[in-house]
């Protein structure tokens, strides 16, 4: 996956000098380009590598003389020469298990798991400004623990939003571990893998493209957007769940005051609901709108429509993402109040993915604000003790109208998991994809460390959902 892991991205759509933009952006501003947070007064003084194509597959239009930007300080033959060889490589594709310890990578924080995009894919955040010096980082560790957090989200379709500002010469990684963060981060986790959000790209991200552009795929490059501003962002992203360190709020507010004008969010300002809305409001205004019936018309439409033998045996299925436009076209019908009809044409991800989304974005999740600190204590409980907790959440602490809307999802849920050898979504895979969307703090931001207990959460409710809902 290009992004050399938690430390930096390395791809783009274009190469740099073939007459395209070199940074093709969300942006429509692009007239200025950030300064580095390091000295790059190096950047332009480039020193050839001759032996560099026998490291990397050779291709007739590499860059003849990789540059350096001053915080690459390495020789690239010497250092790329002492990358990983195949054993060690082969190592990092052991199978984790329980007893693999990263709490001391963890604590810094550097990947977040925050639920879903507006195009119902997983979102993992990599912020460089988290990276602890070099001299007491674990670096082999750190790629070992990135390759561990991406092992339990790869199966499905994700994006990664990289904040690449705070990177700076006491922190960025040597170059030999990029080179290897490339190799172990194989077809597994880039095939699933549908928009790389570069943010506050600097002239290192172009020094390290031109580094490994042999090795860098045209298809993969598609995959790369670069983000100039945080607001360009709102058209994908939920702003208020990302985890946005305080440094790269302030470093984007920097950027925008150096402008003439600032770039206005797509969609910004506050607006009425419909009376008709579906999206982004709460479960009570859904039910006045809808004669007092607590079931929203949306997950009556898509469920009806799922719930049949070749939508619920599609591989996946909940899994994968839909066709953005389609996906947006579809939201607003049913805000609008319009009648939405599925037909045996309709890709039955499109609907999997309204169904998440509309959870997604209620004002409050289905497992309530007040629920979420029980949530995430669950999985400190005994086994024994489990079951109990979840039928005393669930059962005598849900709002009425949240209990009977859950029960309507898991109901249908649980025939999806009855097909699980055919759709490959158990108890446990359907945990990762709705626990983020069913239960979340206040403030919309999840820590990392929150996604375990909350998927166990689901997991346990799924498994044991004909003990739970029998009112």
């Amino acid at each position: 996956m290009k992004m050399g892991s938690y430390g930096m991205l390395i791809n783009a759509p274009a190469t740099y000098g073939d007459g395209e933009e070199p940074y093709p952006s969300l942006s429509d501003f692009h007239d200025y380009e950030p300064n580095l947070e390091f000295d790059d007064t190096e950047l332009h003084s480039a020193s050839s590598v001759t032996d560099l194509p026998e490291l990397l597959p050779a291709t007739p239009d590499y860059l003849e003389s990789p540059v350096s930007d001053g915080t690459i300080e390495e020789n690239f033959e010497a250092e790329l020469g002492g990358a990983l060889v195949e054993e060690d490589e082969a190592a990092l594709h052991q199978t984790f298990t329980d007893d693999d310890d990263f709490t001391d990578i963890a604590r810094h924080g550097i990947v977040d798991i925050v639920g879903d995009d507006t195009y119902g894919r997983k979102v993992i955040v990599v912020s460089a400004c988290k990276l602890p010096s070099n001299k007491v980082f674990n670096h082999e560790k750190f790629l070992k623990y990135l390759m561990f957090t991406l092992d339990q989200y790869v199966e499905q379709d994700y994006s990664l939003v990289y904040f690449h500002y705070g990177l700076n010469s006491k922190n960025k990684p040597p170059v030999s571990w990029l080179w290897s963060a490339y190799k172990a981060l194989d077809r597994k986790y880039k095939k699933n893998l549908k928009a790389l959000y570069l943010v506050h790209p600097t002239n290192f991200i172009r020094v390290v493209y031109n580094i490994f552009k042999p090795a860098i795929s045209a298809k993969f490059g598609k995959k790369v957007m670069y983000v100039d501003y945080l607001t360009d962002l709102q058209q994908h992203l939920q702003l208020s769940q990302l985890p946005i360190p305080p440094c790269v709020q302030q470093h984007d507010q920097q950027l925008l005051a150096k402008l003439k004008s600032v770039p206005k969010a797509p969609g910004g300002g506050a607006h009425k609901p419909l009376p008709t809305q579906q999206f982004g409001v709460s479960l009570q205004y859904i039910k006045e709108a809808n004669r007092q019936d607590p079931i929203p018309p949306v997950l009556k439409t898509c469920i009806t429509f799922l719930d049949h033998p070749d939508a619920l045996e599609t591989e996946g299925l909940f899994r994968r993402s839909g066709a953005a436009v389609v996906v947006k076209s579809v939201q607003e019908r049913f805000n609008q109040g319009e009648e939405v009809t599925f037909d045996l044409t309709t890709d039955v991800h499109t609907a999997a993915v309204i169904i998440k989304t509309f959870l997604r974005e209620l004002e409050e999740p289905l497992m309530t604000f007040d629920l979420y600190d029980e949530v995430i204590q669950f999985q400190g409980l005994s086994r024994s003790d489990r079951l109990t907790s979840l039928k005393q959440m669930v059962l005598e602490k849900l709002p009425e109208d949240n209990y009977l809307v859950l029960k309507f999802l898991v109901n249908f849920l649980s025939k999806v998991m009855d097909r699980s050898d055919l759709n490959k979504m158990t108890a446990s895979n359907l945990a990762v994809v709705f626990g983020p969307n069913l239960v979340r703090p206040r403030g919309g931001q999840m820590s990392l460390n929150a996604i375990a207990p909350i998927n166990l959460f689901v997991e346990v409710m799924l498994s044991h959902h004909h003990q739970i809902f029998v009112l």
